[in-house]
This record gives structure tokens, sequence and C-alpha cells, in this order.
């Protein structure tokens, strides 16, 4: 019998909260991820914690669900204590974390299409 390989993806780790200020019940998320509508995870998305070994790592936040709207793009770790109003005076809807360095167009792409490149995780 042949084994198959599993591949546990531990980066980029992506922590929400339910409050503002990393308060309140929280989430890890781990892997290249988008999470359409922010609301349906803990009630809504406070705050957030971005974390991963890689430069190129991306956080991509969007101002309406479905990775729609304006976004704002974001490479490294990152912490945002309140996710209202941080988009040019608008609340992130929903967003897409992954290890890989997302360029301008092939987040165009994400946000005319609705759809992830392969090998990402939709919540």
């Amino acid at each position: 019998m042949i084994s198959k390989a599993f591949v546990s993806q531990t980066y980029p780790r992506l922590t929400v909260f339910g409050e503002e200020n990393f308060r309140g019940a929280s989430r890890v998320y781990t892997g290249n991820l988008g999470i359409r509508d922010t609301d349906t995870v803990l009630d809504g998305i406070e705050s957030l914690r971005f974390f991963s070994t890689s430069s190129d790592a991306t956080l991509v936040l969007f101002t309406r669900t479905r990775f729609r709207g304006n976004f704002q793009v974001f490479r490294g770790n990152r912490r945002f204590a309140n996710l209202d109003d941080l988009i040019r005076g608008n609340d992130v809807e929903s967003l897409i974390s992954t290890n890989q360095r997302l360029m301008l167009q092939q987040i165009r792409n994400i946000r005319s299409t609705g759809k992830l490149p392969s090998g990402y995780r939709l919540i």
C-alpha cells in the first residue's frame, strides 16, 4: 500500500478576534486562505494578527464581501487592533491571507472573478 504524503501549512498564521484590541473569542487559521465574509467568523472580525516567516507573505483586506470593492495590500507581519474604517473609511468585509507574493494584477483578477487561486481554502 502506498501512503499519501500530507503537507501541513503552518504559515502564514492568521489570528482573528471577535473584539477590538485583540480581545474576545479568537480563531487561528494557517495556510493560504480567503475569508469571503468576515461577519460569518466569530459574529464579525474586529481585530487580527498576521504572522509569517516569509517576506513574500501577503494580506489583502477588502471593503466588500466576496473579495470585492476597494482593497489594501500588506506585506509581512501585521497587527490591526481595529478593523473599523481601516480602508479609506470603510470596514474590512473580506480578506485573503497567503504566504505567496500576490501581485496587483492577481488581486484584481480575484476581485473581478471572486475566485481564489488553486490551493487556497475558502472560508
